[in-house]
């Protein structure tokens, strides 16, 4: 099953949806610090709710400390500036789908790095989806082709 990875997330209550996404699909969440609160926050518990202790999480002091220690596989970026419709991408087992950040993104060394840059079309307009939504998103559909 495809790894989810959030990098530097902001919103303490997204990795706390992001840990229970984890739980609920038996996948490992790799998180890159700094995230934009305390990693240990009251706020991230309480959005995992008994999931916490049950999620496997492996937090990354940075970036270069991801890319030195992450598991083999093709680091597949999830961004509004994605190359490919979701949909059209073919998920492999050991995939990372990689989330950026709430606020800004993933900068330019990150979108470098990545193999595949994928965006979930959204013909209602919208201009992005929470990173917990999207990462519902496309576990879903990874697992839906793994099957």
């Amino acid at each position: 099953m495809p790894r989810i990875a959030a990098y530097q997330p902001d919103i303490p209550q997204n990795l706390g949806a992001l840990m229970r996404l984890s739980v609920c699909f038996d996948t490992p969440l790799h998180v890159i610090e700094p995230c934009g609160f305390p990693f240990s926050s009251k706020a991230v518990r309480k959005a995992a709710m008994d999931y916490a202790a049950e999620a496997e999480v492996i937090a990354h002091p940075g970036w270069d400390a991801f890319q030195r220690d992450r598991p083999p596989g093709r680091l597949v970026l999830m961004t509004t500036k994605g190359a490919k419709p979701l949909w059209d991408h073919e998920f492999l087992p050991d995939d990372i789908i990689l989330m950026g950040r709430e606020s800004a993104g993933a900068p330019p060394e990150v979108h470098d790095a990545a193999d595949a840059r994928l965006l979930i079309p959204m013909p209602g307009g919208g201009r992005s989806l929470n990173i917990a939504m999207a990462a519902g998103i496309t576990i879903a559909e990874a697992s839906r082709q793994l099957r």
